[in-house]
């Protein structure tokens, strides 16, 4: 079969791979949908070496692709027959740990307390090709009622929003500001406005910006042709701040932000990867007792949780794809993609049209 290698300095290769083969514990996942991720840029971007570059210890080219969703067709050994089945439809919770510590049997395997072993799509194959072999223990199974494409925007951005909503504990009526509109951040709105909240949403760019209304934003504002933008939030909460907030951008402008808008105990979440930011700590979070709370992606058991509410609630996040793209058309869509200016992509392999 064929996969997606990156290559570092925006580079990468369509590269042929033997079709996997399930060891005792693990599926084989025929892919149906593999959604392009925001953070795959700092590997495709990257140019300081093998580590940087998603590839193993040995060193070996990695499959990219760390959104996965499609069906079962091969089953390992020791995997119980009440647990998968072929044909069953799955996303996959992309990262591998002990399996047995506190942190894995929660569904939380990122957080492993003997270290994360793979990180598919980074340290050990992903999805950007036609098959994927991964342990029983990282599916999540996928309701007959969300698309293939809707899976897979589950199993990482969208996820990923749903997890630092929950993370806020967010209750409907209250006011939240969500910085940067990429997927994940328009993930937080369409989620956001479905629990019932009011929702700020800010970016620079205009288009990804004006998208965010469609999602359920009530107020859009551009921080770059705010004149004071702390005053023009306040002025939309009765002078007092918003109840919550989500930073989706990694801009230190937007996280310093993201914190000072929110009211007296309120509280401000970080997704996004990377980078520094500044604060006043006695003004900014303790004198105002402000609750700031890092989220890293999202549980297996999470991840679940989302796609219920999804379908339970309708919603539409297959509209948070604009393209899709053919594996033969990789380099393509990551240079598009490099841009950061429209939404987002999404690989299906090739003959492989339903979703």
């Amino acid at each position: 079969m064929k996969g997606i290698v990156f290559l570092g300095d925006k580079k990468l290769e369509i590269q042929n791979f033997p079709d996997p083969t399930p060891g005792p514990d693990d599926v084989i996942i025929e892919i149906q949908a593999s959604g392009m991720c925001g953070s795959d840029l700092k590997f495709y971007r990257a140019n300081n070496g093998p580590s940087s570059l998603g590839l193993g210890g040995d060193d070996k080219p990695v499959i990219a692709g760390h959104e996965p969703c499609g069906v079962i067709v091969e089953i390992g050994s020791n995997v119980p027959k009440n647990l998968v089945s072929k044909g069953m439809r799955v996303m996959q919770h992309h990262y591998q740990g002990c399996g047995t510590c506190s942190h894995c049997s929660t569904g939380w395997q990122q957080l492993c307390d003997s270290g994360v072993k793979a990180v598919f799509g980074v340290t050990g194959h992903g999805a950007h090709a036609k098959y994927m072999k991964c342990p029983v223990s990282t599916i999540v199974p996928l309701r007959d009622d969300i698309s293939f494409i809707a899976g897979a925007a589950i199993s990482c951005g969208t996820g990923t929003a749903w997890g630092a909503l929950e993370r806020l504990d967010l209750k409907a009526n209250q006011t939240i500001a969500i910085f940067g509109m990429g997927p994940v951040g328009l993930s937080a709105v369409m989620l956001a406005h479905s629990m019932g909240a009011k929702i700020i949403a800010l970016d620079t760019n205009k288009q990804r910006l004006n998208r965010s209304i469609e999602f359920g934003a009530d107020i859009i504002i551009n921080p770059a042709e705010s004149i004071d933008l702390l005053t023009e939030i306040k002025d939309h909460t009765k002078g007092l701040g918003v109840n919550a907030s989500i930073d989706a951008s990694s801009s230190p402008s937007a996280r310093s932000h993201s914190v000072k808008c929110v009211k007296t105990w309120g509280k401000a979440c970080f997704v996004g990867e990377g980078g520094e930011v500044t604060l006043d700590v006695s003004n900014d979070l303790l004198r105002r007792q402000v609750t700031l709370i890092g989220s890293w992606t999202f549980s297996k058991y999470g991840q679940a949780e989302c796609a219920d509410f999804v379908a339970e609630k309708d919603l539409d996040v297959d509209k948070l794809f604009t393209h899709k793209w053919s594996l033969k058309q990789a380099e393509e869509a990551y240079k598009l993609f490099d841009n950061q200016s429209d939404g987002k992509g999404v690989f299906i392999p090739e003959n492989i049209i339903s979703t």
